[in-house]
């Protein structure tokens, strides 16, 4: 297995936690996540449209990768956004017997494949630095770059700028260049744009190898919100989330186990977003998780908790076409 992340296997999680570092690390993402919360831009001054009823008459492509990683586009794929970076070496796809297309099973397949696509903006959104997100990452951005393609990525601010730094230049790339605001990335109620795509951080609960704070992001992407949960558990601020930005669409850890919240919290979580649509992810991709069954015990949750919400479950390498 490929060592990501400082950890052995990609989809390995640390499998050892210092009770007093995540103390004080859950402290800093609570006044973080304050802290922007208290300073969030309004749709006006960001350029992003919302209000209380989301964005209208969007329509995207929304490919599941495995694992809680996500391809988005347009309907004529001018613009391309990655929820995470686990491709080719990305493990959720046997247990559902599903063998990976050749343009996710190699860097140079996925280079072919976006490249065949001619897009105008490739936008790679990294929520955190554990293997089974991030595990592809580097060769992947070097591999578009190397190709001419349009691309740039974006994250926590620190992870950017200081944690990832000579990981970016140890790959052949420069930070400056790849990584959107000048090489600074963004914080929490700070904002990233590529081509027609809009990105908003937003915390996440969980952990980060190098200790910068986990995240999420609110992505606009043709005409539609996003909410990316990345790895979180189920946490209050959800709903402050969703009364500020008023996503259309949640693509939800549902993976359980002893990393993320599971398809109960999930669905829960949705409701407090206040989405009109929902996707689960993070499941069935390695041993200490949920298998393929997660999917239907989130439909059958979101059933009970908000049946409002449409549903949809995914096979790894399954596009659906979302429409607002």
């Amino acid at each position: 297995m490929k060592k990501a992340g400082g950890v052995e296997g990609v989809w390995a999680e640390p499998q050892t936690v210092n009770l007093g570092r995540r103390t004080v690390l859950r402290g800093m993402l609570a006044v973080g996540g304050a802290l922007a919360l208290g300073k969030f831009a309004t749709a006006a001054q960001t350029g992003v449209s919302g209000g209380s009823g989301g964005l209208t008459g969007g329509r995207i492509s929304v490919r599941w990768l495995g694992g809680g990683v996500a391809e988005l586009a347009t309907p004529d794929y001018k613009q391309i956004a990655y929820c995470d970076a686990w491709i080719w070496n990305n493990t959720g796809w046997s247990r559902f017997s599903v063998e990976k297309p050749p343009e996710y099973a190699t860097k140079e397949g996925f280079v072919k494949y976006v490249a065949g696509k001619k897009p105008e903006a490739v936008f790679v959104l990294l929520t955190h630095d554990h293997g089974d997100h991030m595990g592809d990452y580097f060769e992947m951005l070097k591999g578009l770059v190397d190709a001419g393609l349009p691309v740039m990525t974006t994250g926590q601010s620190d992870l950017m700028r200081v944690g990832l730094v000579p990981d970016f230049k140890k790959a052949g790339l420069d930070p400056a260049k790849v990584v959107v605001n000048g090489g600074a990335g963004m914080n929490f109620g700070g904002v990233s744009r590529y081509g027609a795509m809009t990105a908003h951080l937003v915390p996440a609960i969980h952990s980060n190898i190098s200790g910068y704070p986990a995240a999420g992001f609110m992505l606009d992407i043709g005409g539609v919100r996003v909410y990316l949960s990345g790895d979180t558990d189920l946490f209050g601020d959800m709903k402050t989330l969703g009364e500020r930005y008023h996503p259309d669409l949640a693509i939800v850890c549902a993976g359980d186990g002893p990393f993320t919240m599971g398809p109960e919290d999930a669905a829960r979580a949705c409701q407090w977003i206040g989405v009109s649509q929902a996707i689960p992810v993070h499941y069935a991709h390695n041993p200490l998780v949920r298998g393929i069954e997660a999917g239907e015990e989130f439909r059958r949750a979101m059933a009970q908790i908000a049946p409002r919400i449409q549903v949809t479950v995914m096979k790894p390498g399954d596009t659906r076409m979302i429409a607002i």
